[in-house]
């Protein structure tokens, strides 16, 4: 994480997260390192949907379509937290971390993760295997690693 946090710091770049099943997690190991105000001007954890939707601008017609676990949804919250935060780098993670909650069509460990940066968005489909904290552990490590590809 340290590497990502250097090199956003190095070329003064902005970032902040919508943050679901991570419950703050990526926020919470931005704010581990010194210096991060002048690029991290906070995050929104939207664990309902009455707060992606009023917050960060995720539509209720998006919600009921394709649920809150979703690629349409998390592209949603990156735009709206985004466009809240005006910053260059947007993340938005939502998923189920369980132990319970999952379907057939969307399995405990389901996580989707998008990363916005300028006019680029990109956003994966995860299946993480594991305990609720290992699955948020290993979204928070793989929103880092895409942060990192793009910049």
């Amino acid at each position: 994480m340290k590497i990502v946090i250097d090199k956003l710091l190095e070329k003064n770049i902005t970032i902040t997260t919508a943050e679901s099943c991570t419950g703050g997690l990526i926020a919470s190991e931005i704010t581990k390192y010194a210096g991060v105000s002048s690029i991290y001007p906070g995050s929104i954890v939207s664990y309902s949907n009455d707060i992606k939707m009023k917050l960060l601008g995720v539509k209720e017609e998006t919600l009921i379509k394709y649920g809150a676990v979703s690629k349409e949804c998390v592209k949603e919250m990156c735009k709206g937290v985004g466009e809240l935060m005006e910053t260059d780098i947007a993340v938005a993670v939502s998923g189920i971390a369980g132990p319970d909650g999952g379907t057939k069509e969307k399995p405990v460990g389901l996580v989707f993760i998008g990363v916005k940066f300028k006019q680029k968005l990109v956003i994966e489909k995860n299946i993480f295997n594991g305990s609720r904290n290992e699955i948020q552990q290993k979204a928070k490590n793989r929103a880092f690693d895409m942060v990192l590809k793009l910049i």
